[in-house]
């Protein structure tokens, strides 16, 4: 092959000599129809750092699938953190321009400060090119040999099951497709091809520990025990059924325990507390996950004890802003603190005189929509209905304040005592409308009681309030 002065390859024979190559390209075809990693009809921008694995699955999309190759757009991000990374970035564009690839490139300013930095800013850089193009896969040249270095590195940092499963094939539009290939195998691919890459001096480094690994460790466990690289794969890949198998039924326990409603998640708790302790913590992270939350093992176990010796009306807080909190035999998982613990949140409505009018309460974080009137006939029926003459206007519609008590047939209570009788949790308490008359006198607990001598009777006008839910305020 000619190369110019920039180094990048200037053409491309229109076909590849010997077996090597021709074998590989099956192998890699057909690993593509049976995954359908990637389809003809898609969009694939794929990462190119310009290493030997870019570029060879660069090649490989481009020229070796025949009818079968999608629509491709390249994608190099220049870290900028060592010397001559701007060179690479020309080459790789010469290269592209070679091949007939459309190039989007980026240079990280400032460079980032660590390699979990620049990770981050390469998959945003992937993501943001991506919506531009309108790429429906994203390609990275992770290799088999990637996977075996991950899942040892995870070994010695002590990661569970789910860490064993290493590098996913497939995660959002993010694909792996040569993932099932050795390193030594694309390397005599590209040497059959003719390919020529660039060398990063920074993967030999051994100041990283990933380096130390795939060129210390590994080469020395293969001579201990001979095709120790495969055998990690093969873990990975028992992993990753592993985990779909646990996936598969924590999808039928959730349907038994859990229960989603305005504020959050409800756990029936004993239900939970019978399975096995790790199905609940598996469970409990999964959850989790989806405020936003990602515990720790300390920080799980904690939240699981919690949930087994925490007392009714007690909270927990875990890491990412979620609260657990005990309402007698249900947790209740919400993002942050309850909105209802801010006074600022509720508006309290106040019914001056019982004629027909309407307005807006919100309570416990609710906006609650409420109409009155004196008159007999209603479009609808009423939420509840008063004796006219047994109430003092003006009215307040308002949330449960301490101190609160209602008169019942049988004696005055606390409408907390009253809530704890009746198994209502501290969430749906800070939701639940009271209507206090104008000497503070508590008449109306929505849906739970109504004081004693305010019932309607025959022959007197009747005070009629309506509330409908009117969302979230």
């Amino acid at each position: 092959m000619k190369q110019g002065g920039s180094g990048a390859v200037r053409r491309h024979p229109e076909e590849a000599a010997g077996s090597t190559v021709a074998r590989f390209r099956a192998r890699f075809r057909a690993h593509l129809e049976r995954s359908r990693l990637i389809e003809p009809a898609d969009t694939v921008l794929v990462a190119v750092s310009g290493g030997v694995d870019s570029v060879v699955l660069l090649e490989l999309l481009r020229f070796g699938l025949g009818d079968r190759a999608p629509r491709l757009v390249a994608a190099h991000f220049d870290h900028a953190m060592r010397p001559g990374s701007e060179a690479d970035a020309e080459w790789v564009a010469g290269l592209c321009a070679a091949w007939g690839v459309p190039l989007e490139r980026e240079r990280a300013a400032p460079p980032p400060r660590s390699q979990a930095e620049a990770r981050a800013a390469r998959y945003r850089f992937l993501h943001e090119a991506a919506d531009r193009v309108g790429a429906d896969r994203i390609a990275t040249a992770h290799h088999a040999d990637d996977q075996a270095e991950t899942v040892l590195f995870r070994i010695i940092r002590g990661t569970g099951l789910r860490g064993l499963a290493g590098i996913p094939e497939r995660r959002g539009r993010i694909v792996r497709p040569l993932l099932p290939f050795r390193r030594a195998e694309l390397e005599a691919y590209a040497r059959a091809v003719g390919l020529r890459h660039r060398e990063d001096p920074t993967n030999y480094s051994l100041s990283y520990a990933r380096n130390r690994l795939r060129h210390e460790v590994l080469p020395r466990l293969e001579r201990i025990a001979p095709g120790a690289v495969v055998a990690l794969v093969r873990l990975a890949h028992e992993a990753r059924a592993a985990e779909s198998a646990w996936e598969s039924l924590l999808d039928d326990v959730e349907r038994q325990v859990a229960s989603v409603d305005a504020e959050g998640v409800l756990l029936a708790r004993e239900r939970f507390l019978s399975y096995h302790p790790q199905v609940r913590a598996r469970l409990l992270r999964r959850i989790l996950h989806r405020f936003g939350s990602h515990p720790d093992r300390a920080g799980t176990r904690a939240a699981l004890e919690f949930i087994r010796l925490g007392a009714s009306g007690g909270h927990f807080d875990v890491i990412g802003g979620v609260r657990l909190e005990r309402e007698f035999d249900r947790i209740r998982i919400r993002p942050g603190p309850r909105r209802a613990e801010s006074a600022a949140v509720d508006r309290p409505l106040i019914i001056t005189r019982p004629e027909r009018g309407k307005g807006v309460a919100i309570i416990g974080g609710r906006r609650l929509a409420v109409e009155w009137t004196l008159v007999h006939e209603e479009t609808a029926p009423p939420t509840a209905a008063f004796d006219a003459a047994a109430l003092r206007f003006p009215l307040e519609l308002r949330g449960w304040r301490a101190g609160d008590r209602i008169r019942l047939p049988y004696g005055a209570k606390k409408l907390k005592k009253l809530f704890v009788e009746r198994r209502i949790g501290r969430s749906e308490r800070a939701m639940t409308p009271v209507l206090a008359d104008a000497g503070g006198r508590v008449v109306w607990v929505a849906g739970v009681a109504r004081a004693a001598g305010t019932e309607t009777k025959p022959g007197s006008p009747a005070f009629h309030l309506r509330i409908r839910d009117a969302g979230t305020a």
